[in-house]
């Protein structure tokens, strides 16, 4: 399993008896100095920044640095591109837009064709997708992944983090497969799902990869709406402060959102009841 550099550090023990620190950081892959390094947080004033582009981008995915710079600037921010290019890009939100092919991942990040075009969606478990969101706390920030299936809408599975390392996207994947298995796997091209850690176990279990055009969020529209009533019902009701309050939230609104919040694209049935017809 892929794990990020803050997860190995998890494991390190300081009082350890017996083995030391360096020792320790040896086995895990860990460069000892990088053991020691704490990242700075980000200001409250990029926070803050950040929360105003999260919702902007929520009712308009499909603005970019451009429009997102004007928007802020009209709302009377004195912030520039640059700024505002840095800060979507950690939270992972790209407009969506056809982009030129200008350059290519490296070998073992392997991109597939997108096979949903006019594909009737007629099954559970015909087709599932993936996608990862920002998830704003009150003093920092954290990462949502899950897995939908797209017949149903019903949430199979989700994991949070606090980078955007692929680990924490795999641990969601095999949660997933550990109790049913798609014909069809549909993502974006981020590199997360381009990896090989990431594919190897749906390559494993026969599963045909589906890929979106770049930039093309609608191709995975499903989990976009899944988003947006994440946010506007949860996520902006909340103030969360603290990353295990805000799992425990997000635990107890994803089982509703599939057991008990009726869905009009299901003639208002729930996620639930229609994966496990």
């Amino acid at each position: 399993m892929s794990c990020s550099l803050e997860q190995r550090k998890l494991w390190i023990e300081p009082l350890h008896p017996q083995i030391s620190i360096t020792r320790q950081c040896a086995r895990l892959g860990l460069a000892r100095a990088s053991y020691y390094f704490r990242p700075q947080p980000e200001s409250a004033e990029n926070l803050y920044y950040m929360r105003l582009l999260d919702e902007e981008y929520t009712r308009h995915p499909f603005y970019g640095v451009p429009k997102m710079t004007f928007w802020l600037q009209d709302q009377g921010h004195a912030i520039g591109p640059k700024r505002v290019r840095r800060l979507l890009r950690l939270m992972g939100l790209m407009a969506i837009y056809p982009k030129p092919h200008l350059s290519q991942n490296p070998l073992e990040h392997q991109r597939f064709p997108y096979l949903l075009h006019g594909v009737p969606i007629l099954r559970p478990n015909q087709v599932w997708s993936i996608d990862i969101t920002y998830i704003r706390l009150r003093h920092g920030f954290v990462y949502l992944v899950a897995i939908l299936d797209w017949y149903s809408r019903y949430v199979l599975s989700w994991e949070l983090s606090i980078s955007l390392d692929v680990g924490f996207c795999v641990v969601a994947l095999e949660r997933a497969l550990a109790r049913q298995r798609p014909e069809i796997f549909n993502s974006d091209q981020g590199v997360q799902f381009t990896s090989a850690a990431f594919q190897a176990p749906l390559l494993a279990a026969q599963v045909r990869l589906s890929m979106d055009g770049r930039g093309r969020v609608f191709d995975n529209i499903f989990v976009e709406r899944l988003w947006r009533s994440v946010k506007y019902e949860h996520i902006y009701l909340n103030d969360y402060v603290e990353v295990p309050e805000t799992r425990s939230g997000l635990g107890h609104y994803l089982g509703f959102y599939n057991t008990e919040r009726p869905h009009q694209a299901l003639a208002y049935r729930t996620p639930h009841s229609v994966y496990w017809e």
